[in-house]
């Protein structure tokens, strides 16, 4: 069984940065991992994914150049840094893998799935 547990959420003002961690347990070597959130009223969004085996990562356009996505595989964990954060950034964050595809489209179809942080970018 596959557990996912984010943490790394908060409140920020435009501009500012926050890294989420992703701590992850279970058997989850060869999975595509990724990021996916989802802002009041809006469905829900994959930002960034990465594929360690294969080194690697994807992400939406609107994060492209701001966000990161990297793994430490010693510790399980997944990281989303993320830098010049918006307003339009604001939305929970989840943590996820396993997608049918590997691709950041096809993660919010993943099979796992952590509770979420929530991330605020305040103007």
């Amino acid at each position: 069984q596959v557990q996912l547990v984010e943490s790394g959420g908060g409140s920020v003002q435009a501009g500012g940065s926050l890294r989420l961690s992703c701590v992850a347990s279970g058997y989850t070597r060869n999975y595509c991992m990724g990021w996916v959130r989802q802002a009041p009223g809006k469905e829900r969004e994959g930002v960034a994914l990465i594929w360690p085996g294969a080194g690697i990562t994807e992400y939406v356009d609107s994060v492209k150049g701001r966000f990161t996505a990297s793994q430490d595989n010693a510790k399980n964990t997944l990281y989303l840094q993320m830098n010049s954060l918006k307003p339009e950034d604001t939305a929970m964050y989840y943590c996820t893998a396993d997608p049918p595809i590997c691709r950041v489209s096809s993660l919010s179809l993943s099979n796992y799935w952590g509770q979420g942080t929530q991330v605020t970018v305040s103007s």
